[in-house]
C-alpha cells in the first residue's frame, strides 16, 4: 500500500506562481513513477507531467515552458512548480505514484487561476 498527501493548491492570480507537493508513504520503495493530472469542471482527468525514478520527464503541450517536475527520492516527494499560471489551469490537481500492477492516487489539491 502507498499512500499519497498532496499539498500546495490555493487561489493565484494569472501569471503568478505556485508548488505542489505530494508525499508518499508506506511501501514507497516500490513505486517506479510518480505524476500529476489534473481535473477541471466538466472534463476528464488530464496528464500534466510524470517523473520516473532515473529523472526522466514527460508534459502535458500546454504546460511545457511553464510547470517542472521533481522529485526527492529520499523524502519520496515530488513537486509540481507551476509559474506563468492560466485560467485554464484552474482545476483539481492529483498526483498518483506507479508500482508493480497498480496506480495510486492522491486526494486532489485545488488549483485556482482568477483575478
Amino acid at each position: 500500500q502507498v499512500q499519497l498527501v498532496e499539498s500546495g493548491g490555493g487561489l493565484v492570480q494569472p501569471g503568478g506562481s505556485l508548488r505542489l507537493s505530494c508525499a508518499a508513504s508506506g511501501s514507497a520503495f516500490s513505486i517506479y513513477a510518480m505524476g500529476w493530472y489534473r481535473q477541471a469542471p466538466g472534463k476528464q482527468r488530464e496528464l500534466v507531467a510524470t517523473i520516473t525514478n532515473d529523472g526522466s520527464t514527460n508534459y502535458a503541450d500546454s504546460v511545457k515552458g511553464r510547470f517542472t517536475i521533481s522529485r526527492d527520492n529520499a523524502k519520496n516527494t515530488v513537486y509540481l512548480q507551476m509559474r506563468s499560471l492560466r485560467p485554464e489551469d484552474t482545476a483539481v490537481y492529483y498526483c498518483n505514484a506507479a508500482v508493480p500492477g497498480y496506480l495510486y492516487w492522491g486526494q486532489g489539491t485545488q488549483v485556482t487561476v482568477s483575478s
